[in-house]
């Protein structure tokens, strides 16, 4: 028997549980045909050609839509802005364009939505769709980065949201560890 599988699905989403990550919420589509996810499989991939990496399920609503309009949008969310994480994740039952409802909402270049007071966000045109099992990873060329820091980030970790400072808040974070 191989070690792959000895993996069972179950572990493998217990052992990512550990990997902390900040909380995204992707925007695709417009009007009535938009809908986004929320994500922590944010990932940088080039400062050459600036890019990143994003992962969704192609059974998801709005993997069909991506595909449509060709542009998302990275929101990084803030650690106040836990419940459009939870609505965007379906948690409150809303689906599609009833997610934006929580929220304010502008566009950049693209024409994806942009969260109001997000962490930061990315405004991207799709580059590249990778199908790889249940799954697409997703390369978008950022056309428009937006900035805020006043306030620190949402994070996920085993299972819950958990929030960190801002950068000026934070004690001891400043020096480099092992160096």
């Amino acid at each position: 028997m191989s070690a792959e599988a000895l993996i069972s699905e179950a572990d493998f989403k217990l052992s990512m549980r550990h990997l902390a990550g900040a909380v995204s919420v992707i925007t695709v589509g417009d009007g009535e045909d938009r809908t986004g996810f929320t994500a922590t499989s944010v990932s940088s991939f080039s400062a050459e050609r600036p890019s990143v990496i994003v992962s969704v399920s192609r059974a998801s609503s709005s993997w069909p839509v991506l595909q449509r309009h060709g542009c998302f949008c990275v929101n990084v969310l803030a650690a106040d802005q836990q419940t459009v994480a939870q609505s965007f994740a379906g948690l409150d039952g809303r689906k599609g364009a009833e997610r934006y409802g929580n929220a304010g909402w502008y566009r950049l270049r693209t024409g994806a939505a942009v969260l109001e007071k997000a962490l930061a966000v990315l405004d991207c045109r799709l580059e590249a769709a990778f199908h790889h099992h249940s799954h697409a990873i997703l390369i978008g060329h950022i056309c428009a980065i937006q900035i805020r820091e006043s306030i620190g980030p949402l994070l996920y970790w085993r299972g819950s949201y958990h929030h960190l400072p801002a950068e000026a808040e934070c004690s001891g974070l400043d020096e480099p560890v092992g160096q």
